[in-house]
């Protein structure tokens, strides 16, 4: 292949169209958060800055996010995911079934307390069960993750293509879930170095990624009509022909 042919390649890929020689890769689960303030007129969302050294999205600014862990379908819950939230997940094809919605939920959880420091969990009477690893700061602070606070916003897949992919679920919860926060997860060598509230249409979002900025518009949209509500339409955004496609789950 000469150089010109490998740089439209690169571009294509670039640009989100599928290239067709390459091979392979099964998505794999992955969750988002993003908390909303809405105490104020304006809607915020929290976002954090990424380390200038990171190899992805340098200095950019991101919702907490990540794939899914083996641990998030074990992890006990101080509540169980909402029937309303466990039917969303479950549409689209083929079905998600109901252990595979939990985790996707309680992975949000868990990526927005590694990463900001903020978590969403509840007290439980008696002995909190031992939880390690990344769940260690829910232990320590006697608690249990809570999922029933959340909604489902999107859901979106890598296209075709890329070296990794995911198949990420969006998710919304109110900052008022927040019950604890973890001292010293955001600081200048940690991998988000400081988070900001920001209003909705705001600068630091303008340079968010393109399908991250289609997932707040969705969000934007929900929370100009009123109280977020677990019957609204979930789009799914995938790549199809080398074209985004936008359904709504079913």
């Amino acid at each position: 292949m000469t150089d010109t042919a490998q740089a439209a390649d690169k571009a294509k890929i670039h640009e989100g169209k599928e290239a067709d020689h390459h091979p392979y890769f099964r998505p794999r689960d992955a969750a988002t958060l993003i908390l909303v303030d809405r105490s104020s007129t304006t809607p915020k969302v929290l976002v954090g800055k990424r380390h200038d050294n990171v190899v992805f999205m340098p200095g950019k600014f991101v919702f907490p996010g990540g794939r899914v862990d083996k641990d998030d379908y074990r992890v006990p819950c101080a509540a169980p995911v909402t029937a309303e939230l466990e039917a969303n997940l479950a549409r689209g094809s083929p079905k998600t079934p109901a252990s595979r919605a939990k985790s996707l939920a309680i992975a949000a959880i868990r990526e927005a307390c590694e990463e900001t420091g903020l978590c969403l969990g509840r007290k439980v009477e008696g002995k909190v069960p031992k939880l390690d690893g990344n769940w260690k700061p829910f232990a320590d602070a006697g608690l249990l993750p809570d999922p029933s606070s959340l909604f489902l916003i999107a859901r979106a897949i890598t296209p075709p293509g890329r070296v990794k992919r995911f198949d990420t679920r969006f998710f919304t919860a109110d900052a008022s879930a927040i019950t604890h926060r973890v001292d010293g997860v955001i600081h200048a060598d940690a991998e988000l170095v400081e988070l900001v509230w920001v209003e909705l249409g705001s600068k630091p979002l303008a340079d968010l990624h393109p399908m991250t900025r289609n997932v707040l518009n969705e969000l934007d949209a929900r929370l100009a009509t009123g109280p977020l509500r677990h019957d609204a339409p979930v789009p799914f955004f995938h790549f199809y022909g080398g074209k985004m496609q936008k359904d709504i789950l079913g």
